[in-house]
């Protein structure tokens, strides 16, 4: 593959390109926007069409499970992979076994060989070609964005999933009442469309270099070329897969930032995914209607999505510590007024709000762990990332679940959740590694 024009003009110090006309960036975001929408519109089809077939709830709970279960698997090992192969053949083999899982199923459909174990099949194979195709377009991102365009582009990156969460529903419900076979061939679609995209990405031969400068070791023993190396100097390839793994958390472990913030975003993720169970158990208990629940929850993704319009700008312009314990305070004040106001769109308000700082948050955390991370780690790093949201993703609706039920209703169980929160502001505002939290400096090229 021949390096991009842009991404050797920025190489050697030249003006780079708007993002705007970065065919690479723009190449791998709409690529994961059509992952994205591909599995919003699935997270919607998959149980529509097991509750049409006289499916049980256990059948449901199965199907949920296998996906999350085949994602927590997959994600670690997928890091290491998107360090030693080729990125761009990943995310291309990635999309074009989605095309085939897909329109398997919509094939069945249409020759009326509805079977469950190929549902759940399906599911699996999703999950885990999901979990191989994320580290893969989150390590190439730096090959293709320059550093100084790098926090802008993860900003837009973050508005990503917020547009497929207010789209993929809807697409998914109108096109199953149509046609139950129309959000599969829909996503078959738009993962072809998808790799014929990937066939015109282009990344560089060489990986980039390190923060550390090229040509100095890191403290992972990687050198400036982007090649892991051990600390004698020899060459890391012929390590063992198990080893290439274990790298992935020994750098998480040894750097304190990133340590640090991993941890608090994953019990932030973990207590935010328990208070939306909390609130939807509340919006029962209150009779909310499904017009309106859908508005307060339709609420959050465009918060989400307003937020990570505005990203870009607010990081350029705000300290990264008043960032991070801007947004902690935010979300612990927010949960609080959950527990007074009323249910449905009241309380959509305040999730609105608490998303739209959420991708400043974010965006200020994944740019300086992808500006600090050696290339040679950025798969693993991302994986081990994935693997500790995708955890709190799984534990967090357990967990809101048990609260409620604890609590003995809805509003106690916020209280508990908002009580969770400001013990992690206050854990935040202590820790000495965020109230100082670095803004990266440009990477060596």
């Amino acid at each position: 593959m021949t390096t991009a024009p842009t991404e050797t003009a920025a190489a050697r110090g030249g003006a780079a390109v708007p993002l705007s006309r970065n065919r690479a960036y723009n190449i791998l975001w709409s690529s994961q926007l059509m992952s994205e929408l591909a599995m919003e519109v699935a997270a919607v089809a998959v149980p529509l069409l097991i509750l049409a077939r006289h499916g049980s709830p256990l059948q449901l709970g199965l199907a949920s499970s296998a996906l999350a279960a085949a994602h927590m698997v997959a994600v670690v090992p997928a890091g290491m992979i998107a360090d030693r192969w080729d990125r761009r053949a990943l995310m291309l083999g990635c999309q074009l076994l989605r095309v085939l899982g897909m329109a398997s199923l919509a094939g069945a459909l249409l020759l009326d060989r509805y079977a469950f174990w190929h549902v759940l099949l399906v599911v699996v194979l999703e999950g885990l070609l999901g979990s191989v195709f994320d580290p893969a377009e989150h390590a190439a991102l730096p090959q293709v964005v320059p550093p100084a365009q790098l926090s802008t582009a993860v900003a837009r990156n973050a508005a990503r999933p917020y547009v497929a969460t207010l789209v993929g529903p809807g697409v998914a419900g109108f096109l199953f009442s149509a046609l139950p076979l129309g959000p599969f061939l829909a996503n078959a679609v738009m993962f072809a469309l998808s790799s014929v995209a990937l066939c015109f990405l282009r990344l560089p031969r060489g990986r980039a270099g390190t923060a550390a400068g090229a040509g100095t070791p890191d403290a992972n023993g990687a050198d400036g070329t982007g090649e892991a190396k051990g600390t004698d100097g020899a060459d890391r390839a012929g390590e063992p897969a198990g080893g290439d793994i274990a790298a992935g958390f020994r750098w998480v472990l040894g750097q304190p930032v990133i340590r640090t913030t991993m941890a608090w975003m994953m019990v932030t993720n973990l207590v935010f995914s328990a208070l939306l169970i909390v609130l939807l158990a509340m919006s029962g208990e209150d009779r909310v209607g499904p017009g309106e629940l859908g508005l307060t929850m339709a609420c959050f993704g465009a918060g989400g999505l307003l937020g990570g319009l505005f990203a870009a700008r607010l990081h350029a312009v705000a300290r990264p510590p008043v960032i991070l314990l801007g947004f902690t305070w935010t979300a612990a004040l927010g949960a609080a007024l959950m527990a007074v106001v009323p249910t449905g769109l009241p309380q959509g308000a305040l999730l609105a709000v608490m998303a739209f700082f959420a991708p400043l948050a974010n965006t200020t955390v994944l740019t300086y762990q992808l500006t600090v991370t050696p290339d040679a780690l950025r798969g693993r790093m991302s994986g081990v990332a994935g693997f500790c949201s995708g955890g709190a993703g799984v534990a967090g609706p357990a967990l809101g679940g048990a609260l409620t039920g604890l609590a003995g209703g809805g509003t106690a169980a916020v209280l508990l959740c908002a009580g969770c929160l400001v013990l992690v502001a206050l854990a935040a505002t202590a820790s000495p590694t965020l109230r100082r939290f670095p803004a990266p400096g440009p990477r060596a090229s």
